[in-house]
């Protein structure tokens, strides 16, 4: 039973988050202050903008176990990919400074299974704290091994029953092989069932979970703190029965809620009771924990060394002068855009040649490092998936070489079409053809396109992406310089050409 009023409140990134107390009755037993320290989908190990990381996560949860006797620290996961280091040690930086916090559990995200199902086991087998995911389900019928269904934590005679959940959707947005994701409400409802039947007297679900599967969890009622991950939201909402939180991203911002347990006397009997009362810690106001800071420095530093590693080189020259990229077709632009377009089997790629940055000129037979590619893509830019028809995908064309005059960063780099095109017409109507496998574009057929997701969001004038279909979104997607990274690795000689995708007519 919880004994409280039904209240409701949603908390956003940057607005004030109220603490709020439910008052029980008096116990017939001792109470026990418990705390539960949440955070989610965190890839990034160092800060940011000053907030953020492992370092001042840290100092946070430092700063709870100081406070009280009782404190579990719940990770609702995403935490091997994507990042720059992941992309050279699998994530297992994070596992290392992770169990360096010490967690409570972790459940499993959809990023832990974006380099395969057994880097995925390798790294759970690293991790010193439980790995939660009841709906992991390997090709053995069994859960994904490394992982568990559930734990049961003791706070004070009171037991807590903790179980992971994972979104369905990792079967599309990440590479779980063999691995597949049963339905989370049916599992939670029997989840929820077998620890308090095994005694628990509250029941934690730790989810990384999209919105839609949140809101039929916190509908079906058979949990009583729901702790989720994957939207990047900020929001903690209770209504006097449910308790639900999701921390936003990458530490910016920690949940602390602290938990009374209790026991009173109902009808002669005693009865379970809990109150919550919660806030949201923004660590840009958190001093980093100074051995953590260490340890994440000592990472950075490996980065540094290992960016400068080659990774393979290129027959042809390569030229990313802004004079080149904003205005034609280049050889670098194409080599972006194929890698995107594989990585993620599109039927087309577009992205920005403003995104490319370096301003380099690479002489055939120039060996190829990761920095160079970091330093060609350095804002981070995810590859989502996205469907259009052929009349939008020409309508971004056009968007695409309107600014040429202005040697605009919307300039499309492409693969897999090729566009004739005359910049002497007016802008929006410049576009002349589109061939797709040789075929004109179908103007009703739905194509599948990757892009880069300051794109996807309407960015550099590409409003008509805003709002499509995503089969593969930014917070599951891959950095592009990854792929870009892995694509080159692959070949060990590459040779990108000018090869008339962008024909330009005179």
């Amino acid at each position: 039973m919880k004994c409280a009023p039904r209240w409701h409140v949603l908390f956003c990134a940057g607005l004030a988050l109220a603490a709020v107390v439910l008052i029980v009755s008096p116990g017939l037993a001792k109470s026990v202050a418990l705390t539960i320290v949440h955070f989610n989908d965190l890839d990034r190990m160092e800060e940011k903008d000053g907030q953020g990381g492992i370092a001042r996560l840290a100092a946070v949860v430092r700063a709870e176990r100081a406070r009280r006797p009782h404190v579990l620290v719940t990770f609702a996961g995403d935490a091997i990919s994507p990042s720059l280091m992941s992309g050279i040690d699998k994530g297992a930086h994070m596992i290392d400074l992770l169990n360096r916090i010490g967690l409570t559990a972790m459940a499993i995200g959809n990023h832990e299974y974006d380099f395969g199902p057994e880097v995925a086991k390798q790294r759970f087998a690293e991790a010193t704290f439980p790995i939660l995911g009841a709906n992991n389900i390997d090709a053995d019928g069994k859960i994904v091994k490394g992982a568990r269904a559930s734990l049961m934590v003791d706070a004070g005679g009171y037991k807590v029953g903790i179980f992971g959940l994972t979104t369905q959707g990792t079967a599309v947005k990440s590479s779980p092989g063999s691995v597949t994701f049963a339905p989370v409400v049916g599992v939670a409802r029997a989840q929820a069932k077998a620890l308090r039947s095994a005694g628990a007297h509250l029941v934690v679900a730790l989810a990384h979970t999209d919105v839609a599967e949140d809101d039929a969890l916190l509908r079906q009622g058979a949990v009583d703190v729901l702790l989720s991950g994957d939207d990047h939201r900020l929001r903690l909402d209770y209504d006097g029965d449910v308790m639900f939180a999701e921390s936003g991203q990458q530490a910016d911002w920690v949940t602390v809620i602290d938990l009374t347990l209790d026991e009173v006397e109902s009808r002669g009997k005693k009865k379970f009771v809990w109150s919550p009362a919660f806030r949201a810690v923004h660590t840009g106001r958190v001093d980093p924990d100074p051995v953590l800071a260490k340890a994440v420095q000592a990472y950075r530093d490996r980065l540094s060394r290992e960016l400068d590693v080659e990774i393979g080189s290129t027959e042809t020259e390569l030229d990313s002068r802004r004079t080149m990229v904003r205005t034609r077709e280049t050889a670098i632009g194409n080599l972006v855009a194929d890698a995107m377009r594989l990585a993620v089997g599109a039927d087309v790629a577009l992205t920005n040649g403003g995104g490319i940055r370096a301003g380099k000129v690479y002489p055939p037979g120039s060996r190829l490092t990761r920095r160079d590619v970091l330093s060609e893509l350095p804002f981070g830019n995810k590859t989502v998936l996205l469907e259009l028809t052929g009349r939008e995908l020409r309508a971004a064309l056009e968007n695409g070489f309107s600014g040429i005059e202005k040697r605009s960063g919307r300039f499309p780099q492409v693969s897999g079409i090729e566009v004739d095109y005359d910049p002497r017409r007016p802008a929006g109507a410049r576009v002349v053809a589109v061939r797709h496998k040789g075929a004109p574009l179908d103007p009703d057929h739905v194509y599948t396109l990757a892009t880069n997701d300051f794109m996807a969001r309407g960015g550099d004038g590409y409003e008509v992406f805003a709002g499509k279909t995503l089969l593969i979104e930014s917070r599951a997607g891959t950095l592009m310089a990854t792929q870009v990274i892995d694509y080159i690795t692959a070949r060990e000689v590459i040779a990108p050409r000018v090869e008339g995708r962008l024909r330009v007519l005179e």
